[in-house]
């Protein structure tokens, strides 16, 4: 399966944010990805936090819509990124997944919100479901941004057979090293694939740190897309997932499971 992190600057405008990725996807697909990947708040730009009431939308608002049509069209899995979504009063920084027909089959809305020199603990609410999906692709995770931080939310999608993660990210230039350490070790402690999308470029006087990446079970990167706007791409196997757990099954040596819970 030939999978695609696209890795895009945010500019001001969301029109012209919304055409840009529209136009990188197609180009991926055309290069034969079968699933993409996109950024974290690519429409509207991760540190532009005056903008997210205004940029805010339902989920079958403009964006997710054009993203699903998108989906259809070529015939693709896309991880849509995150984009702001409203629901009554509360604002949440929520990724969308779209299957091959451009059905909606997943929503997570990002549990972990930063805080340390960023506002979106304060401006947006936090989610509370942990969010794993059966797709045609296999069992597949979403995370976002500083949730990598967090190994307990990860052992939770593993509790649940994800063999897939999907992060959509902001993550900024001056912690790329934490970005490399932390994409391998989710992947290699959890024996899975991952695939992060990183926006790249400034936004709102922040440099953000690209470095887009796939890994695989053993935290080896099957590809990086540097700086810059790239896509970067590789091939997976979903059963390479399962020959790692059967030669080295750490997994299965675990002595601490169960259930988890989210600090209110």
């Amino acid at each position: 399966m030939n999978v695609a992190a696209v890795q895009l600057t945010a500019e001001e405008s969301v029109e012209a944010n919304v055409e840009r990725a529209v136009s990188r996807v197609r180009d991926a697909a055309k290069r034969g990805a079968e699933l993409v990947v996109l950024p974290e708040m690519w429409n509207v730009g991760y540190f532009a936090f005056d903008a997210y009431d205004d940029a805010a939308e339902p989920l079958d608002g403009p964006t997710a819509t054009r993203l699903a049509e998108l989906a259809d069209e070529l015939d693709i899995h896309l991880h849509g990124g995150s984009i702001v979504e409203r629901d009554g009063d509360d604002l949440y920084n929520t990724s969308l997944l779209f299957d091959p027909a451009g059905e909606r089959i997943a929503s997570y809305r990002k549990i972990h919100l930063f805080g340390y020199e960023s506002e979106e603990s304060t401006v947006l609410t936090p989610g509370e479901e942990v969010c794993a999906v059966e797709t045609d692709l296999g069992t597949v995770g979403l995370t976002t941004c500083y949730d990598l931080r967090f190994p307990e939310l990860y052992r939770q999608l593993v509790e649940r057979g994800v063999e897939l993660l999907l992060v959509t990210s902001a993550w900024p230039a001056a912690r790329s090293d934490h970005w490399h350490l932390l994409t391998r070790t989710r992947a290699v402690e959890n024996q899975l694939f991952l695939v992060a999308a990183n926006l790249t470029g400034t936004n709102r006087g922040v440099e953000l740190g690209g470095q887009s990446v796939v890994v695989d079970p053993w935290g080896i990167q099957r590809a990086n897309a540097g700086n810059g706007d790239r896509t970067v791409t590789a091939e997976i196997d979903r059963e390479t997932v399962e020959e790692v757990r059967a030669e080295f099954p750490a997994l299965h040596d675990r002595r601490f499971r169960g259930d988890y819970t989210i600090d209110e």
